[in-house]
């Protein structure tokens, strides 16, 4: 089999309108963070970072870390999750007020292992916010509590506490897109 190199043709799928949001509340390890944002490139997803990083995005640290391809990430950060909420609302044309917010409310899936509700049983449409909390504790109690019917997990059949964020998001990213039809037409470019 021939080696590939930057130009051979690669199996595509063209973007979907509007993208899936991938939201990261404080995440703290930087290689997670790193690959998801991987992933948000090879997507077309916007990543948004929420409140305290764990580390720095500057782009001497990005460089350093040996992230080439960051320049292709539409990295958006967030001071907190109301913040977040407020852009979500206006990106998705809704206004910041109860009712905005009630709709933008819809559109998010938090994702957690402490819920009843598998991601498989969830309803994906593109534009969705999809919300992960930080690797270490995962989202806050008063997050669980404020978006309690908005919660799902991704089921795991061995005792293991979690999955690593990077796996989680790429499995809940691409479930989201396959659901949406974003792979039901694929070309080679």
């Amino acid at each position: 089999m021939p080696r590939t190199n930057d130009q051979t043709p690669r199996l595509r799928a063209a973007p979907i309108t509007p993208p899936f949001h991938v939201v990261l509340v404080e995440p703290e390890i930087p290689p997670n963070t790193g690959n998801v944002a991987r992933l948000c490139a090879a997507t077309q997803s916007p990543l948004h970072l929420v409140g305290r990083l764990g580390f720095r995005i500057d782009e001497h640290s990005v460089r350093r870390a040996g992230v080439d391809y960051w320049h292709l990430v539409d990295v958006r950060q967030h001071v907190n999750f109301a913040d977040f909420m407020h852009v979500f609302c206006m990106e998705s044309g809704l206004p910041y007020d109860d009712a905005g917010l009630a709709a933008a409310r819809s559109r998010l899936h938090l994702f957690t292992a402490v819920t009843d509700k598998s991601y498989a049983q969830s309803t994906f449409r593109p534009g969705d916010a999809l919300v992960f909390g930080k690797e270490s504790v995962g989202l806050s109690d008063e997050m669980i509590a404020e978006y309690n019917d908005r919660l799902v997990g991704i089921p795991t059949l061995g005792a293991v506490r979690s999955l690593n964020l990077a796996n989680a998001v790429g499995i809940a990213l691409f479930e989201a897109l396959r659901s949406s039809g974003a792979f039901d037409a694929t070309f080679r470019g």
